[in-house]
């Protein structure tokens, strides 16, 4: 397992009122939060202004309960062999918050449906920081000042383009588990994948929206979840008009792991090669410092899917002085010592660079954005204890969220709101791609299940998106993967590629949420088959 991305995105999980003048909200009938387990849902209305317009919804917040896999609706009528006896099964209440914009028939309408990952995390980074009606602000590159949060208008809401629905993993945020084995019913790729697609065919019955242009949008461990998806819901006659795929990693074998632990596996290092050079570019560690990050960025890949992977492959047979050539290469890339680079055998293990790059000032950068710097927790330890980004900005989102839930949708009352669960060590990561006959114990790949999708509906359109100070996705690995979908060129021709100058979390960057916005919500028009 990947012992160093477990500690990062593990405490990324778990970590993580005033409103603007442009968003109002007001309940139409206030009531007590559904029980736990039971559907149920509480109505509000508001509005949100985007570039000058105001956009009148309605927003719903509620649960919906869904079964694991093999569950079939005439089980209430089944007995464990006593009479009058049901048997117990295993069941999620899965929370949503959906926004409909007022007076638009469903059929013209798009319907976007978007969660985070994880695994074991909410959607509140998304809710709160992205597309939502209203966003909590946070400062860029620094951590967030105490309390009170101020929550505003998000002028960058995607509500200008396509109905939303936010949606809280099993587990997380409102959502809940029961029953027998609850952990390994919900808890794993292939059971995460089943219910979130079990979600989503009971949310278009219940608000008739079958006939609305379907869209998925996943970020980090979410991407894997959309991207297993896309067979999922074709399975159920569901066709999506297009996925939005936010710092993707579909493929676990991409992550850089210990070198002393993991031998010959050398691919890790050199899609996550770029994505150091940017962090090295940003904080001035570069002795001939280019000032255009995009073409510098261009050679890194070249080099690093060239000179630099042929060295790798070499292993113990590089000859001396190429080895001492090509360190010198990565330190010019990197900023890190030459003796370093020859010490790590020519290999920066993920959580070592945020650790060493700013190790002589003592900070630590970012692990999802290494744009922001905090204390080094251990100076002698051999990589980052923490993400200085996640300690930065979890207290903002999670208080903000939680004075918006209860006091503007009106939900919640007498239940703890989970930002993350601790569940990503104790994962089910086996995973049955499509022709495997059962689960493969091998660390995840949906790939084959995304390629299996695009063939049988070529009409679906990828836009793949991410930034590229994110060390834990970096942003090469998802253009590589994707390179690598086993699908002709027609098809290959269904996939863009937007990346911007922010991290993990794109759109914590003011600038960056911007341009992310105008890029999705072009997205979307240019596929909704809308005319």
């Amino acid at each position: 397992m990947k012992t160093a991305l477990l500690t990062i995105l593990a405490a990324l999980a778990v970590a993580t009122s005033a409103h603007g003048a442009e968003t109002t909200a007001k309940a139409d009938a206030i009531a007590p939060a559904p029980a736990t387990f039971q559907p149920g849902e509480i109505a509000t209305t508001g509005s949100v202004t985007i570039a000058g317009t105001r956009i009148p919804y309605h927003a719903v917040a509620g649960t919906m309960i869904v079964h694991p896999k093999g569950w079939s609706d005439t089980d209430s009528l089944e007995n464990n062999g006593e009479k009058g006896a049901k048997k117990p099964k295993a069941e999620a209440s899965i929370f949503y918050t959906a926004y409909f914009k007022s007076g638009a028939p469903a059929a013209n309408r798009p319907i976007t449906f978007l969660f985070n990952g994880g695994p074991g995390s909410s959607s509140i980074w998304l809710h709160m920081g992205a597309f939502g009606p209203v966003r909590v602000e946070t400062p860029d590159r620094a951590h967030s000042p105490g309390a009170p949060y101020a929550t505003v208008n998000n002028d960058e809401s995607l509500l200008d383009v396509s109905d939303l629905v936010f949606i809280d993993a099993p587990g997380t945020g409102f959502s809940r588990i029961a029953g027998p084995d609850k952990e390994a019913a919900f808890y794993g790729v292939d059971q995460d994948i089943h219910a979130f697609s079990k979600f989503i065919v009971r949310f278009l019955s219940k608000y008739q929206r079958w006939n609305s242009p379907k869209y998925l949008f996943g970020e980090s461990y979410g991407t894997m979840r959309a991207a297993g998806m896309t067979l999922a819901l074709q399975k159920e006659s569901i066709d999506l008009n297009g996925v939005i795929l936010l710092s993707d990693i579909l493929n676990w074998d991409l992550i850089p792991d210990d070198p002393q632990t993991n031998p010959g596996v050398d691919l890790p290092y050199i899609v996550s090669l770029p994505t150091y050079a940017a962090t090295a570019w940003y904080h001035r560690k570069l002795a001939n410092r280019p000032a255009d990050l995009s073409a510098f960025l261009a050679e890194v890949e070249q080099f690093a899917t060239g000179d630099y992977a042929l060295a790798l492959m070499q292993g113990n047979a590089l000859p001396a002085e190429k080895r001492q050539a090509i360190a010198a290469r990565l330190s010019g890339y990197t900023g890190l010592p030459v003796a370093y680079l020859l010490q790590s055998n020519l290999r920066i293990e993920y959580g070592a660079f945020q650790k060493e790059l700013l190790a002589g000032e003592a900070l630590t950068t970012g692990t999802l954005d290494t744009r922001f710097t905090g204390a080094t927790l251990d100076p002698l330890s051999k990589i980052a204890g923490y993400d200085p980004q996640s300690t930065a900005i979890g207290a903002a989102y999670v208080a903000a969220f939680n004075d918006y839930a209860r006091g503007t949708l009106r939900y919640g009352e007498g239940i703890e709101f989970k930002p993350g669960i601790g569940i990503y060590e104790s994962w089910d990561y086996k995973h049955q791609p499509p022709g495997a006959e059962r689960a493969l114990t091998a660390l995840p790949n949906v790939l084959p299940d995304l390629a299996v999708a695009m063939k049988q509906n070529p009409r679906m359109k990828l836009l793949v998106t991410g930034g590229y100070f994110d060390v834990s996705t970096p942003y090469f690995a998802g253009v590589y993967e994707l390179r690598h979908l086993p699908v002709p060129a027609d098809i290959q021709a269904n996939i863009e590629y937007r990346h911007y100058e922010s991290g993990h979390m794109v759109y914590v960057n003011r600038a960056a949420l911007k341009t992310f916005h105008a890029d999705v919500a072009d997205f979307i028009r240019r596929t909704d088959n809308i005319r």
